[in-house]
């Protein structure tokens, strides 16, 4: 008893020492980040904005009306149970197939319960008093190994039919765009329309309160896109491995220095469609949401001449009018927004 009460003393004391020294080493972790954050609140834009080239950075054009957003449409939602509804081919399939999984769950359950029940009535000792000695019954061997099998196989057809459409050979006549992350902000370079590249930093929420967007996911300069055209999608990095994601498009792509990752996207319907980085990238990972907007393809060709950008064999057929944009105000009423822009603001709610 007293070997035993020794122990509980030294475990007391470890205990002790464990909790002091735990304290102590979060208070310092908390100072360094509080330090580390302020650093970060001070640099200066323009250094932040390095990595940019700050020669191929177009501001927001006085002749693009950004499109409003639509409640629910290509954003999360309150309460919200189910994925996102999908804009695109392969989203579709997803979703179809994602749905069609629920129901083979709910089945297999609704199976496994009734077997359950029905086991735990019939064979009640009540009812059953002399069990039964029987160890081995080859016809339920057979089935409950070879039905398994099937469902399994049946869930792997098109399972491999999705992850085959995600990487489908892109057609050579695909526009390309190029996104790269940053910390802690996207940038978007358009190389087939005149290497113009647009700098995307989240709006602060009141900002994106009077545009009518949702808070942490509204940019001053969308990525916008063609509706109905192929778009290979180059994804790489500056500094750290960033991960490009718009969940209503069913995209996804990492974001890694020095490595040049490609995708297919075609989006399908007009409209606005969020998303944000997804690799913890740094101390304002949550600050660099992606904000898509696809517009019919004449439009789209209107926004690019816009931005100073080119359009392939316009001048030669005169299809385009530059003069046919619509006028708008500033994208962002943020001085100085291309580059990294300034840090956001506080959020009241973090």
């Amino acid at each position: 008893m007293k070997f035993l009460g020794f122990h509980r003393i030294v475990a007391s004391l470890v205990m002790a020492f464990a909790l002091v020294f735990g304290s102590q080493t979060a208070i310092a972790q908390d100072a360094a980040e509080a330090i580390a954050t302020e650093q970060l609140e001070s640099v200066d834009p323009a250094e932040a904005a390095d990595v940019a080239d700050p020669g191929a950075v177009t501001e927001g054009s006085g002749a693009y009306t950004p499109m409003k957003p639509t409640e629910g449409i290509g954003m999360p939602v309150d309460a919200g149970l189910d994925i996102q509804p999908q804009f695109s081919e392969t989203g579709e399939f997803a979703y179809g197939l994602h749905i069609g999984l629920i129901w083979v769950m709910v089945a297999i359950s609704l199976f496994v319960l009734v077997l359950m029940l029905y086991t735990i009535f019939r064979f009640r000792r009540s009812a059953n008093p002399t069990p039964s000695k029987t160890s081995h019954n080859t016809l339920i061997e057979v089935i409950w190994t070879v039905v398994p099998a099937l469902i399994l196989l049946a869930i792997a057809i098109p399972s491999i039919t999705l992850i085959a459409k995600q990487y489908e050979p892109i057609p050579k006549d695909a526009i390309t765009i190029k996104a790269t992350g940053y910390q802690w902000y996207w940038g978007y370079t358009y190389p087939d329309n005149g290497e113009f590249e647009i700098i995307s930093n989240m709006l602060d929420d009141a900002e994106a309160e009077a545009r009518g967007e949702p808070h942490q996911l509204a940019v001053d300069n969308r990525m916008v896109v063609p509706v109905g055209v192929p778009i290979r999608m180059q994804i790489t990095a500056a500094d750290v491995i960033h991960s490009f994601a718009v969940p209503s498009l069913w995209f996804k792509l990492d974001a890694v220095p020095g490595r040049l990752n490609e995708k297919i996207l075609m989006v399908e319907k007009p409209g606005v469609y969020y998303g944000q980085c997804s690799e913890l990238c740094g101390a304002r990972h949550a600050y660099m949401p992606i904000a898509v907007e696809a517009l019919p393809l004449e439009q789209y060709n209107q926004w690019v001449l816009a931005q100073g950008g080119t359009i392939a064999g316009a001048e030669e057929t005169g299809d385009l009018d530059a003069e046919l944009a619509p006028l708008q105000e500033p994208e962002s009423t943020v001085e100085g927004a291309a580059g990294a822009g300034e840090f956001p603001v506080e959020n009241p709610t973090t």
